[in-house]
């Protein structure tokens, strides 16, 4: 891992007696706390929206219209400072209306690469599903490389660097599946759910969703966003964790009914958000509960099962029974 680099801000928050594990602590149970006054009644979405953001990974949401997901979105993106760019998923979209295109310009006699809307430091890809695969696959190389080629020259995108996604659920008309290696560059996938009769009238009353976006104020700045994930990836993670995390994803692709499994990638991610989870509880190191409290957001989307009923009903049941079956280390 590579160590924290130190910052102007960092040697202020030094000189006022706050450690960079304490302020990154703070800065994630306030971002989280952020998005609770949008979001109503759904801690498991806010959670892995705090974990991604953390862990620099990219997230997908998956649920049905209407429950907040583009709110989510919007709210995260508030929260952390940044700039957010919208990309709406339909048939008609185009690669280069995502990665953005060359254009030749007279004045100059020369082409000029126009940028598009990728280069954000937010990027929300709404009903990415609604997308056909060619314009999906533009998004391969930004998710994973973190640039963007065109015309044979690669542009590097800002950092820090998030993509999240909304998917309609697989039933409905006009969805393209998304790829297994699509699929396997988000970090995390969560679902919003319907909230109960409580939370539903605080919505219908305005005191949550669209409407208290105009009234959060964000959580930390660009540059803090950065220095917190640098402070989450050095959170110690002891080898028997690490070990007890590759079991997991390992045994996913022996579980039956289950065609692929998880990858490589997947356990790096999975460790990664474990880092995350254990600094939003508030502790200096990632333990087994970590692991397993993200678990089925890093690993159920990930795999391919050979029933092609659609949804990830499926999948989260085969990661909860690696679970049970899987011994874990002792904190």
């Amino acid at each position: 891992m590579e160590p924290v680099q130190t910052t102007d801000r960092a040697v202020d928050r030094a000189a006022a007696g706050i450690g960079p594990l304490e302020w990154a602590i703070e800065l994630g149970q306030a971002l989280v706390a952020n998005l609770g006054r949008v979001i109503l009644g759904s801690p498991q979405a806010l959670t892995a929206a705090g974990v991604a953001a953390l862990a620099g990974g990219h997230l997908l949401i998956e649920d049905v219209p209407g429950v907040g997901k583009t709110v989510l979105a919007h709210a995260l993106a508030v929260s952390l400072g940044a700039d957010l760019s919208r990309i709406q998923g339909h048939a008609d979209l185009l690669p280069s209306d995502v990665t953005g295109v060359s254009v030749f310009t007279p004045e100059r006699q020369s082409w000029e690469f126009q940028r598009g809307p990728v280069f954000a430091h937010v990027v929300l890809v709404d009903e990415l599903n609604r997308t056909p695969p060619r314009s999906q696959s533009a998004l391969l190389e930004t998710m994973e490389e973190h640039q963007v080629t065109v015309d044979g020259q690669s542009w590097p995108l800002p950092k820090p660097h998030m993509v999240i996604a909304t998917q309609n659920p697989m039933a409905q008309r006009g969805t393209f599946p998304l790829v297994e290696s699509q699929l396997d560059r988000f970090a995390l996938s969560t679902t919003i759910g319907y909230p109960d009769a409580a939370h539903e009238t605080r919505l219908v009353l305005h005191q949550g969703g669209r409407f208290a976006l105009d009234h959060i104020e964000p959580a930390c700045t660009v540059s803090d966003w950065l220095d917190a994930q640098a402070v989450c990836e050095s959170l110690p993670v002891a080898t028997p964790v690490a070990e007890y995390a590759v079991r997991l994803c390992r045994s996913t692709r022996a579980a039956p009914g289950v065609a692929l499994g998880a990858s490589p990638r997947a356990a790096i991610s999975l460790i990664r958000a474990a880092q995350a989870h254990a600094l939003l509880a508030g502790r200096d190191y990632v333990g087994p509960t970590d692991v397993k409290g993200v678990a089925v957001a890093c690993l159920a989307h990930r795999l391919m099962m050979e029933d092609p009923t659609p949804g990830i009903g499926p999948a989260n049941a085969v990661v909860e029974k690696v679970l049970e079956a899987t011994p874990a280390p002792r904190p």
